[in-house]
């Protein structure tokens, strides 16, 4: 039999009933272990975490004074047992490098050694809210949990209510840092903008009373050998291996030297009398990890501010071999070449190999062959339009680029590697070795063939069965980034430039117009961003096209958008065109010739062995001496 559904009033009344409780009589209540509270007079395993942030001796004081209040601390309760002392001195509190001792205080709460810690404040523990929070969760999560408590802020981190509080806490002790660290690097810029800079100890110098720079002399000859020895030729091992056998002393005495050490002293510019600030910076104030500066930070260099030991165009000099070492130009100076007559007059020659050189560089040696009232003035070609001729103003050239560009002479650039295609080859005959020429005012890159004893060859092809030559992918580390900066490009993108081929009188040249450049994107840097980040990263000049399923998006500069090309009167002079003059002085086999800014007057190589060949002798001599007088003392 169905049973009469209850009402609403029924339903409330019966909730009501069952609420009412039972008898306590027929009830047990097993209470819940008690949480482990700082103040219960239980017995504990104490550690007591003590740290100075600064190694300055005025902070010994205050590290002994908080050891010895702990001390006492752990006396007065009965029930506790001092387990030990964990002291880091002088060390940053921001990360958990280097701080040996509170590693090990950890390691042995995990080894169950430890109940509870002890310390004075949060920023004495940690300055890292990553580091406070995830160490005491991990202590707090050990069977049996260990509990940290910190006086001042008399939080005891097994309570419920303590994590709370402690985050607010290690927050504001992160941010301290924070604040200092930016009060700590805008007092050294303030120092270094009014000329007062560090001057770390270096050797062949010591301080005098007022803190200067003074030559001493003795380390000064091992300088003056590492320079010279570099200068004739001599590598950084051999140097190395050289002083070593003389026993020539280190700053700090050791006398076993490695490549390392010499390349470091080759590199020191308080050598040649000048100081440079900031060449390494920190980043983070977190990790404390250090970063060479490449232009991240201001820069100040005091020119002649102490006596130098080697001159500054030894100097210099010592710099461009160690640069162009590393890409096969051991003991050669490097030097730009440019072509001063003919229809490439002005273009700089691209050594694949050498490095150091700035975009400035190019660009004054570019308009050293160049009168002043030629430099900056460009004058468009007149075209003269004659009776029944058609008039094609209005009507644009298609540019080339929005076209399949597969057999169109093309070059594509990144940072690191430039590779032509196949009909670039095909333009210039199949050659094997090609010289790359800049010129920096016009925007151009020109190649023409060359040998491959040329000083500058370039191998843009390997031969194949067929007779003809296959593209090679060629290495630009050493001059690529300069490119980059001539032509104001994005280190992440990649470039394609087409080409045009001029010939004449049986010789060819190949222009690109850099300012007509195809841009690849690399596809991650488009997608994982929001709009307005993409907007962003695209600015203004460049704009994309539907994107395809590679790796990358083709982009062209926004002022394309407008038009279809180039109006047709524009096209017929333009510019990689014009410049060649067909009909003028061709000279497109002109060599290029020295250019340099300054003339180094480095010391001459039989100086150069001669002060070698000296200073050896006094080292020998000198340890002979010394060797006499240990003698004399021991008998």
């Amino acid at each position: 039999m169905k049973e009469t559904p209850l009402s609403r009033e029924q339903q409330k009344e019966k909730i009501r009933e069952r609420y009412k409780g039972i008898d306590p009589g027929v009830l047990e209540v097993i209470p819940a272990r008690k949480r482990p509270d700082f103040y219960d007079d239980v017995p504990r395993r104490v550690a007591v975490y003590v740290r100075v942030s600064t190694d300055n001796i005025n902070q010994t004081s205050s590290y002994e004074l908080q050891k010895n209040y702990y001390e006492d601390m752990v006396k007065r309760h009965e029930n506790w047992t001092l387990v030990k002392i964990y002291a880091d001195e002088g060390i940053s509190g921001t990360s958990l490098k280097k701080r040996e001792d509170f590693v090990r205080m950890i390691r042995d709460c995990k080894d169950g050694k430890i109940d509870m810690i002890i310390t004075k404040s949060v920023s004495r523990f940690a300055r890292n809210i990553v580091d406070c929070i995830g160490i005491t969760r991990e202590l707090g999560s050990l069977k049996p949990p260990v509990g940290v408590f910190f006086e001042t802020e008399h939080i005891f981190t097994l309570k419920d209510d303590a994590e709370m509080g402690l985050s607010f806490l290690a927050t504001i002790a992160q941010e301290e840092s924070h604040v200092k660290s930016n009060i700590m690097n805008a007092s050294i810029e303030m120092r270094f903008s009014h000329g007062i800079v560090l001057t770390p100890v270096l050797l062949g110098y010591d301080h005098d009373e007022n803190g200067e720079l003074v030559i001493n002399e003795e380390e000064a000859k091992t300088v003056r050998l590492i320079f010279f020895m570099y200068l004739y030729g001599y590598t950084c091992r051999q140097i190395a291996e050289t002083l070593t056998a003389l026993e020539c002393e280190t700053k700090k005495g050791n006398t076993t030297w490695s490549p390392a050490s010499i390349l470091q002293q080759l590199r020191n510019e308080r050598h040649c009398g000048d100081v440079l600030t900031r060449k390494t910076f920190t980043p983070s104030y977190l990790n404390h990890k250090s970063k060479k500066n490449t232009g991240d930070r201001t820069q100040h260099r005091w020119r002649e501010h102490h006596e130098a030991i080697i001159s500054m165009d030894d100097f210099i000099a010592v710099q461009h071999l160690i640069d162009n070492a590393k890409y096969g130009n051991k003991g050669i100076l490097p030097e730009l070449q440019v072509i001063r007559e003919g229809a490439l007059k002005g273009f700089v020659s691209v050594n694949p190999r050498w490095s150091g050189f700035r975009d400035v560089d190019y660009e004054v040696a570019s308009e050293s062959v160049y009168s002043e009232d030629v430099i900056g003035s460009s004058e468009p070609m007149q075209i003269e339009a004659k009776s029944g001729d058609f008039d094609f103003r209005g009507f644009e050239i298609a540019r080339s680029q929005f076209f399949d560009s597969i057999e169109k002479t093309c070059v594509t650039f990144s940072l690191k590697t430039v590779k032509f295609n196949k009909t670039c080859l095909q333009k210039l005959g199949n050659v094997e070795f090609i010289e790359m020429l800049v010129h920096p005012k016009e925007h151009l890159i020109a190649i023409r063939q060359t040998t491959k004893d040329d000083r500058n060859a370039i191998r843009w092809g390997k031969p194949n069965e067929k007779g003809g030559c296959e593209p090679r992918t060629i290495t630009g580390v050493a001059f690529l980034k300069t490119i980059y900066s001539l032509f104001c490009w994005e280190p992440e993108y990649r470039y394609r430039v087409q080409g045009v081929r001029r010939h004449k009188n049986m010789e060819s040249v190949i222009l690109f117009d850099m300012k007509e450049t195809e841009v690849f994107m690399p596809r991650d840097m488009i997608l994982n961003g929001s709009d307005g980040e993409v907007e962003n990263l695209l600015g203004k000049d460049v704009q994309p096209v539907v994107p395809n399923t590679r790796s990358s998006i083709k982009a062209y500069p926004s002022a394309w958008a407008d038009n279809f090309g180039s109006n047709y009167y524009r096209h017929a002079q333009a510019r990689e065109l014009s410049t060649i003059d067909i009909d003028g002085a061709w000279q497109i086999t002109e060599k290029a010739q020295p250019f340099s800014n300054t003339e180094l007057n480095t010391t001459p190589p039989d100086e150069l062995a001669q002060g070698i060949n000296r200073i050896i002798e006094e080292k020998k001599q000198g340890r002979k001496t010394d060797g006499a007088d240990s003698t004399g003392n021991r008998a």
